[in-house]
């Protein structure tokens, strides 16, 4: 029970109290809920955008509105790490210019642009799919997100001077690196009838443009960080709902 509460506690806002201390054990734990957790959001994230749609709110506006509660619910951390992490890969200094600019609590241009082209992307996905009423699809690429999460946390070492990241990082084994992927990938078959290949595609493509997201980041910035996993999480999301949106026009 104790990785349940930390899982949520670490992930959300909802009033749930983790255990008085934390350490790798405990931490690899919530890790490994994550994508429960995951599943969560994304279910309210699926619901949210369907009562929207229902009571009139326009597609376009409905996505917006579940991009921002996402943030709110998760507290903006994930998109604060995304908007770090590129200000970090856009830097020209050595790794540890790069971690104290990702450190800096401001956002350059780099995070600026990153977090618009990312957040019009999730929006503009989400509409999309909520147009064809495929809340599975929704509901999948939020939890997605946090599969990503396990496989950042397996075989890559934390970056000097990240607190979070030296709990967290390979902390998971390969069974879950394998396993949660594959549950994904299993569900994702059911979010395009008559396509059953294109979720499996959306969620392969997603998890695939994350970890090389995450495994550059590692070698520029000498390892993985909270930051780094809050990148994977908003890639991922923003990929995997991006492909089923196109796999919705086709069906």
């Amino acid at each position: 029970m104790n990785g349940v509460r930390l899982a949520i506690s670490w992930l959300t806002v909802l009033p749930v109290r983790g255990p008085e201390t934390v350490d790798r054990s405990a931490a690899r734990r919530a890790i490994l809920l994550a994508p429960l957790v995951g599943a969560l959001l994304g279910a309210g994230a699926a619901g949210l955008l369907w009562a929207l749609t229902r009571v009139g709110t326009s597609a376009s506006l409905a996505g917006l509105l579940v991009v921002g509660a996402l943030a709110l619910i998760t507290r903006g951390m994930h998109l604060d790490g995304l908007a770090d992490t590129l200000d970090g890969l856009g830097s020209y200094g050595p790794p540890e210019r790069a971690r104290q600019i990702m450190k800096s609590g401001g956002a350059g241009p780099f995070g600026v642009a990153g977090l618009t082209f990312t957040i019009g992307v999730q929006a503009f996905s989400f509409a999309a799919l909520a147009d064809s009423g495929r809340w599975l699809a929704v509901a999948l690429a939020v939890a997605t997100g946090r599969v990503a999460v396990i496989l950042a946390c397996r075989g890559i070492p934390a970056a000097p001077g990240t607190g979070f990241g030296v709990l967290v990082a390979g902390t998971q084994s390969a069974v879950a690196a394998v396993c949660w992927p594959v549950a994904a990938v299993a569900l994702a078959v059911f979010t395009v009838p008559g396509y059953p290949w294109l979720g499996p595609l959306a969620v392969t493509l997603g998890l695939a443009t994350s970890m090389i997201l995450v495994r550059h980041c590692a070698r520029r910035f000498g390892g993985v960080s909270g930051d780094v996993l809050g990148a994977a999480v908003e890639t991922t999301v923003a990929l995997t709902a991006a492909v089923l949106s196109l796999a919705v026009r086709t069906v």
